[in-house]
C-alpha cells in the first residue's frame, strides 16, 4: 500500500524550453525533488506535442517564449485536440502582461531565472489540483490564452532571442521585422534576433499602427527608420532602412500606391 500510494504521489513532468541550458537547470532542480520523475525533454513546440501524446505526463513545464510554435500554440493545439490535459506551468521572462493572466487563469507560471523555492510552490500546487480532483485546467489554459491574445496592442516591450540570450527592445528601437520560413527575425538598432511571435499579423497587431508599416507580406518596416527611398524595377520602390547593414525591403505592388501618396512621389 505504502509503494502505491508513494507511485500515486509522483509527478511524472515534462520540460519543453528552446534553450538548453534552460532545461539543463530545470532538470537539476528536479533532481531535487523525490516526487517528480522527469519522462522526457522538448526543445520546442512540435517536440512537446508529440512527448505530451507518448507519456500523457502530469505536469508539463512550457516555456511561452519559442520559435515556430510557442507555449501558447502547444496549448491551443492541445484545446483542440480534446481530451484530458496536463498540468500546464508556463515559463516566461520579462512578459508582465502574459505573467498578469497566467496569475489568474493558469496553473501556475514560473518567472525565468527559475527559482527553487518557487518551482516547489507551483509542484505543490498541482499535488493540491490532484488530490482534490479539481482538474480544471483545460478551460482556465483556454482563458489565459484568449486574455493573451487578446491584449490591446502599443506594448512598449519586444522580446528578441540571440545566441542563447533574451534581450527586451523597445518598440521604437525596432527597424523592420521580417517572416522566413514560419521564424520571424526582428531587427532592432542594436540587436537582430527571433521574435516569439508567430505572425507577422501578430506582431503587428501589438505595435502602434501609426509607425508600423506592412510594406510587404513579409515586412513590417518602423516608418520613422526609413533612410532612403530607393527607386526599382517597374515603378516600384525598395525602402533602405536605417540598420547597420543599411537592409533593403521591397514594396509590395499593393502598398506602392500608398508610399506615392505618403511621400508625393
Amino acid at each position: 500500500m505504502a509503494d502505491k500510494q508513494a507511485a500515486a504521489a509522483t509527478l511524472t513532468t515534462l520540460i519543453v524550453d528552446d534553450e538548453q541550458l534552460a532545461r539543463e537547470e530545470l532538470c537539476y532542480l528536479l533532481r531535487e525533488c523525490p516526487d517528480v520523475e522527469v519522462v522526457g525533454a522538448g526543445a520546442n513546440g512540435l517536440e512537446a506535442l508529440e512527448l505530451i501524446r507518448t507519456h500523457e505526463p502530469d505536469v508539463v513545464l512550457l516555456d511561452v517564449q519559442m520559435p515556430g510554435l510557442d507555449g501558447l500554440g502547444v496549448v491551443r493545439k492541445l484545446l483542440d485536440r480534446g481530451g484530458p490535459l496536463p498540468h500546464v506551468i508556463f515559463l516566461t521572462a520579462y512578459d508582465q502582461y502574459a505573467v498578469e493572466a497566467f496569475e489568474v487563469n493558469a496553473v501556475d507560471y514560473l518567472l525565468k531565472p527559475i527559482e527553487k523555492s518557487r518551482l516547489r510552490m507551483s509542484l505543490d500546487r498541482v499535488h493540491r489540483l490532484m488530490e482534490s480532483r479539481h482538474a480544471a485546467a483545460a478551460p482556465k489554459l483556454e482563458q489565459a490564452v484568449s486574455q493573451i491574445q487578446a491584449k490591446p496592442g502599443g506594448h512598449a516591450k519586444l522580446l528578441v532571442k540571440y545566441a542563447n540570450r533574451m534581450f527586451l527592445v523597445d518598440s521604437g528601437d525596432v527597424v523592420y521585422a521580417t517572416i522566413d520560413d514560419g521564424l520571424i527575425t526582428i531587427v532592432a538598432t542594436m540587436v537582430e534576433g527571433l521574435s516569439t511571435y508567430r505572425t507577422i499579423e501578430e506582431l503587428q497587431s501589438n505595435l502602434d499602427p501609426n509607425t508600423f508599416w506592412r510594406v510587404h507580406r513579409s515586412y513590417l518596416v518602423n516608418v520613422n527608420k526609413i533612410k532612403e527611398v530607393v527607386p526599382w524595377f517597374k515603378s516600384s520602390y525598395q525602402l533602405r532602412m536605417d540598420d547597420k547593414k543599411h537592409s533593403e525591403i521591397p514594396v509590395s505592388r499593393a502598398q506602392t500606391r500608398r508610399l506615392r501618396e505618403l511621400l508625393k512621389l
